[in-house]
């Protein structure tokens, strides 16, 4: 059998986006080494309906394999955990220990907005995706996928930029809680194929001006955000971004 093991939490209890918040104190026995931790989770929420003296606490989720970018949770002061390059979905419990001191909290930041508890409002990142991020050029039908030669260091690089989930790491991570990580990563990805290119300028004008209207900070090159990127997305993105900005700005957004 596993060992199993106890630990304590300090978890962030908000009734709702204009209610104060506290962290509330519980203990949790036999916490199996094997569960991720948001089946940890689930197992204190099925202790607290059985109690019936309080709400079963509310966290994001959806796929639970590390793709979809939903369980946004600051964990001991950390984006998504201890453990680098993972989501809290594919955090497991075998990495605290017994007796441990778990502080479970929301991602902070002004653009994304409490709801309830663990839940935030990252719609935010929906909006810049709108701003730009897709191409709209009528192609018909889908073409064959040899049939646009790219070069492979070109397709490659895209690639790890799409590799964004969009969770909110970075912004939950920079001390200003800027989103130039995430916007960087989108701009690259689609204005380095060729599809993207034709509307680069007008696209990195677009998502940068609404990164900023959504009220994110500033970059000042802290790099917290690669820190906790769960798929190592490098802050050459947003490098990139700035040049493509000064660049489309300097020289107009007209595609």
């Amino acid at each position: 059998m596993a060992d199993t093991f106890t630990v304590h939490l300090k978890i962030w209890r908000q009734d709702g986006p204009e209610q104060p918040g506290k962290l509330v104190d519980y203990t949790l026995d036999k916490v199996n080494e094997h569960m991720s931790f948001l089946e940890m989770l689930d197992v204190l929420n099925e202790e607290i309906v059985a109690e019936g003296k309080e709400e079963p606490i509310e966290f994001d989720y959806d796929c639970r394999e590390g793709i979809c970018g939903s369980c946004n949770l600051v964990i001991n002061g950390r984006a998504h955990g201890p453990k680098d390059m993972t989501c809290t979905c594919q955090l497991h419990m075998r990495n605290f220990s017994d007796g441990d001191t778990i502080v479970i909290e929301p991602f902070r930041a002004k653009a994304f907005p409490v709801i309830k508890d663990l839940v935030v409002d990252r719609s935010a990142f929906d909006r810049i995706i709108e701003a730009g991020g897709y191409v709209s050029v009528k192609t018909g039908s889908a073409p064959d996928a040899n049939s646009i030669p790219i070069d492979k260091t070109v397709a490659d690089t895209a690639f790890d930029y799409a590799t964004c989930i969009g969770c909110g790491a970075c912004v939950a991570a920079c001390p200003n809680s800027s989103a130039s990580l995430f916007t960087g990563a989108k701009l690259a990805h689609l204005n380095r194929l060729p599809q993207g290119e034709p509307e680069r300028k007008k696209r990195t004008v677009a998502m940068v001006e609404q990164m900023e209207e959504e009220g994110f900070g500033d970059c000042s090159n802290y790099a917290e955000c690669e820190a906790v990127c769960p798929k190592g997305i490098s802050i050459s993105a947003i490098a990139e971004m700035r040049r493509n900005y000064v660049k489309a700005t300097l020289a107009g957004t007209e595609a």
